[in-house]
């Protein structure tokens, strides 16, 4: 018997055997989609393997891994595209692999990001697995892997490394293991400016931990209102009462997660100090280098014309699409897909997702909504956000699992032709 398995265990981090199933059709997606993208480049001409390893960010990404911090690109309208806009984990994870093996900057980027998604992938399984099954674990990995955009996934970008970081910290939150999630936070912290949504998740259940509630007894967020059959898999877990987990029954499935009395008050309080120390570090280092102070990184962010306005750029863009008849259908396809994030986000409330995930997604959502950078990159920018597919992951595991595959299949090749298709385009910037 596995500790995963054993009641009032902690759990130890998911067997691969567990999580097999899940990354073995991660990396047959993943496949699918590089291999479509090799041969549509080659049909235009290009090459698929700098397209995803020596252009847009990945250039600036390489810069840094090799000539460090300092170069900027002054355009004619006064911008300036600075390269301290880049965290530095990423790069800094191309400069030793570049250093230990023949592979250049380039390939130490694209190797890190294979890598990495693979690392994201199991986090997302480890997560959705601790909350809802195996089953729907396989299933958000899957949805994960077939993003429109998920090509990505298999560019030297720091998207897969920051996933990986902050799925398996909300893993360490939700078990307990306060100073891992702190760790893992401020890794993040020094991949993305985004790591702020995994500090905000380790602090917001790291305070409520500390209040004198009866009902919360563990360090997870999870409300504890008794044995595993009060608990089951209602609140905890986000099933709604008198319904069953997609793989077996609610006592059976909560055998599977902690029931503890509580980390030590000492060990939540190193997490949460640990969790902002990534970020901090960089936007403070900027700020001196900068001559600017603590606000200075936002000054960098400026000049690449980069802030936070609420949405209101956002609106505007989408507002403008509908000033003409050609550029309407675009305008109502991205109301669409805002009211899609939305309520995806909202089903999760409803479902009692895990006080992590929720203070997580909704944080990574406003930073990506509500931000007024270019605009084509909030695909992407929302990709980490991999709570929102858990309802829809829930969803397809209720189906027969031949037609779930047969879905997941299908998406897969569609979405493996958008990605070439989109990468031979206009792609991320």
């Amino acid at each position: 018997m596995t500790d995963l398995e054993r009641p009032g265990a902690a759990p130890s981090v998911p067997a691969l055997r567990r999580a097999a199933p899940a990354l073995l059709g991660y990396a047959a997606v993943r496949a699918l989609g590089l291999l479509t993208l090799a041969v549509w480049s080659a049909a235009r001409g290009k090459n698929a393997y700098t397209l995803l390893t020596a252009r847009w960010d990945s250039l600036w990404y390489t810069r840094v891994a090799e000539l460090g911090y300092g170069y900027e690109v002054r355009l004619p309208n006064g911008d300036v595209h600075s390269n301290l806009a880049f965290f530095p984990l990423l790069p800094w994870l191309e400069r030793a692999l570049h250093a230990l093996t023949p592979l250049s900057y380039a390939g130490a980027g694209f190797a890190v990001s294979l890598l990495a998604s693979l690392a994201a992938a199991w986090g997302v399984f480890a997560v959705t697995d601790l909350v809802y099954g195996r089953r729907v674990g396989v299933c958000a990995v899957l949805l994960w892997a077939v993003l429109p955009v998920g090509i990505v996934q298999s560019m030297a970008y720091s998207e897969s490394l920051f996933t990986a970081l902050a799925a398996w910290s909300l893993y360490a939150v939700l078990t307990g293991r306060w100073p891992t999630a702190g760790v893992l936070a401020a890794l993040a912290g020094l991949t993305r400016p985004v790591g702020l949504a995994v500090v905000a998740a380790v602090w917001t259940v790291g305070v409520l931990s500390f209040r004198r509630d009866p009902r919360v007894r563990d360090s997870s967020g999870w409300e504890r209102s008794g044995g595993a059959r009060d608990q089951g898999v209602g609140g905890a877990y986000g099933v709604q009462e008198g319904e069953r987990a997609p793989e077996a029954s609610s006592a059976a499935h909560a055998r599977r997660v902690p029931r503890m009395t509580g980390a030590s008050p000492w060990r939540r309080a190193l997490g949460m100090l640990l969790a902002p120390l990534g970020a901090a570090s960089y936007v403070l280092w900027v700020g001196r280098r900068t001559g600017k102070g603590p606000l200075g990184y936002l000054d960098v962010q400026a000049g690449w014309r980069n802030g936070f306005d609420g949405g209101y750029a956002f609106a505007r863009f989408v507002a403008d699409k509908f000033t003409s008849i050609a550029s309407a259908p675009a305008g109502v396809g991205l109301l669409v897909g805002v009211c899609l994030l939305l309520w995806l986000y909202l089903t999760g409330v409803r479902q009692r997702q895990p006080l992590a995930l929720l203070v997580y997604t909704g944080v990574v959502l406003a930073l990506a909504l509500c931000a007024s950078s270019y605009f084509g990159s909030k695909p992407r920018l929302l990709m980490p956000a991999f709570p929102l597919l858990l309802p829809l992951a829930r969803s397809l595991a209720r189906l027969p699992t031949n037609r779930s595959a047969l879905v997941t299949a299908g998406v897969a090749v569609a979405t493996a032709v958008y990605g070439a298709f989109w990468l031979n385009g206009s792609g991320p910037p």
